[in-house]
């Protein structure tokens, strides 16, 4: 593939996310698609074959858990693990509000996509699982239950998620990532029972 064909086809996958978040998949077109991307309709079905497949496509160029083999020296540990885990969902969280949106839909909709979701998601929280289970069974994680646990941490990596909707109530403002992913480990890592200092945490 050219660059030029490369190019074409990022800028259709870039055009995709926009509307989707904004318009959902169901009320996104292909042409609509083309238009925002500045492409002929023609080149959806050339580089991906439909807008099924595109959906498919998008979660493998923009969603970070597929490259987790490029985090795999922080995850031998099931300590320093967790917080790399927890410094790279609440990353993606922060810097792609568009993809996290249309997964939301997805899942609220319960739509023949989320498959597709759970193939590309679940890796990262399997991957939680599996140092959680790591950790306790070396002394370091202290918790009754491994899948409620599980669904706490998930729920304090993904509650606050309309930061606007909740500024009303805010005292610090709209939160920066260094703030979210450090009082997010510390929280997660208190709760886990892990010794020591919460400046030791991160």
């Amino acid at each position: 593939m050219s660059a030029s064909e490369q190019d074409m086809k990022m800028k259709i996958l870039l055009a995709a996310r926009r509307l989707f978040a904004r318009q959902g998949f169901d009320g996104t077109s292909v042409r609509q698609i083309c238009e925002e991307a500045g492409a002929n309709v023609a080149l959806v079905s050339y580089h991906f074959g439909g807008k099924d497949n595109m959906f498919g496509a998008m979660f493998k160029m923009f969603f970070p858990g597929n490259r987790l083999e490029t985090y795999e020296p922080f995850l031998r540990d099931p300590v320093i693990g967790i917080k790399k885990l927890v410094e790279e969902v609440t990353r993606f969280r922060l810097n792609d509000p568009e993809l996290v949106i249309i997964i939301q839909q997805e899942i609220f909709k319960q739509s023949p996509r989320v498959a597709t979701i759970q193939e590309n998601i679940f890796p990262v929280w399997l991957k939680m699982r599996e140092l959680l289970e790591q950790g306790r069974q070396s002394g370091v994680f202290h918790f009754r239950s491994l899948d409620n646990t599980m669904f706490f941490i998930m729920g304090a990596l993904l509650f606050h998620k309309n930061t606007d909707y909740f500024l009303p109530i805010l005292s610090d403002g709209v939160p920066t990532f260094d703030n979210m992913y450090r009082d997010a480990a510390v929280f997660i890592l208190r709760g886990l029972g892990v010794p020591g200092k919460a400046e030791d945490y991160i």
